[in-house]
């Protein structure tokens, strides 16, 4: 699983920093989460080819989380591209980027479909064979999600030297990767923990972006390999939390820990501060494992 941050400051892009948007490669999926100003410019920048973003999750319709999209959709057109794009967002997103696309004169040669949220409850909004991605409601100031993505459970793991003590067929291998005993000519049953391992622990994502402290996502994240959660204030300024519908580090941590996340990543900090390590000092004091985010960086877990 990786994350490549492509911007993680609110508010206004500066010639230094860009709003958020970030890319997560799980289980050969590349999901763009997401779309702030630049966005494409540091798609590029980071090397990530822009025909492999099938999915875009748009968390809300603040522009320092989607003014980036309609360019982006755009120059994929410019790019000739042919394979479908789905966009997952709020209510409105369609309208908002239909309306650029028609005024411009410049509707796409390729299939763009629009998934609009409007459930105030977590819900399933993409999922295949490999992965499923549900929302995280959050508390903001407009309809705000986060998201949840899950590898699914893959295949055991053959024990190719124990199963070459016994005369079984290769036809089986794939049912025994499956979990399925083996019964051999003799009626003889060989037990599949003998024969296979347990497949890699699944990783999960959870992306949360602009929200207040809610403590009622909790168990939508229990457990989750890696937290990204906004955290916009130091303790210097939580009184701005509730007005503004953001969250300080120290906030975040403790939804960390509550929810007993392996790893969590701090973003979204305002502009004020010129030391962002002050985020993880801050969120160190509550909970241990604490990354933060910066334009660029790469997470590889």
């Amino acid at each position: 699983m990786k994350i490549t941050i492509l911007g993680c400051y609110s508010a206004t892009p500066r010639t230094f920093t860009n709003p958020t948007s970030q890319v997560l490669e799980i289980n050969n999926h590349i999901f763009l989460i997401d779309c702030g100003e630049g966005t494409q410019v540091e798609l590029r920048r980071n090397k990530i080819k822009f025909s492999r973003i099938k999915h875009i999750f748009i968390s809300h319709l603040h522009g320092d989380h989607f003014f980036g999209l309609i360019g982006l959709v755009s120059t994929f057109r410019l790019l000739n591209r042919d394979i479908p794009l789905h966009i997952h967002g709020p209510k409105g997103i369609k309208e908002a980027i239909t309306l650029q696309l028609k005024l411009s004169n410049s509707w796409t040669d390729y299939p763009l479909h629009f998934h609009e949220l409007t459930n105030t409850e977590s819900e399933i909004v993409f999922e295949d064979e490999k992965v499923v991605v549900t929302t995280i409601p959050l508390q903001h100031r407009v309809y705000c999600n986060g998201f949840l993505f899950r590898e699914k459970s893959g295949d055991r793991t053959l024990l190719i030297d124990k199963v070459l003590n016994y005369d079984i067929d290769k036809a089986y291998y794939r049912s025994i990767k499956k979990g399925k005993d083996v019964v051999l000519d003799d009626g003889t049953v060989i037990s599949n923990n003998e024969l296979t391992k347990d497949p890699k622990p699944a990783k999960s994502y959870a992306f949360c972006s602009d929200t207040k402290y809610d403590e009622a996502k909790i168990p939508l994240i229990k457990d989750v390999s890696v937290l990204y959660h906004e955290s916009t204030f130091l303790e210097s300024h939580k009184h701005l939390c509730a007005k503004t519908g953001h969250s300080s580090a120290i906030e975040a941590a403790s939804i960390a820990k509550k929810a007993n996340v392996g790893t969590l990543i701090l973003g979204h900090y305002s502009t004020r501060y010129d030391n962002i390590e002050l985020f993880r000092d801050e969120a160190k004091t509550v909970f241990q494992d604490v990354k933060i985010a910066d334009d660029g960086k790469v997470f590889e877990f």
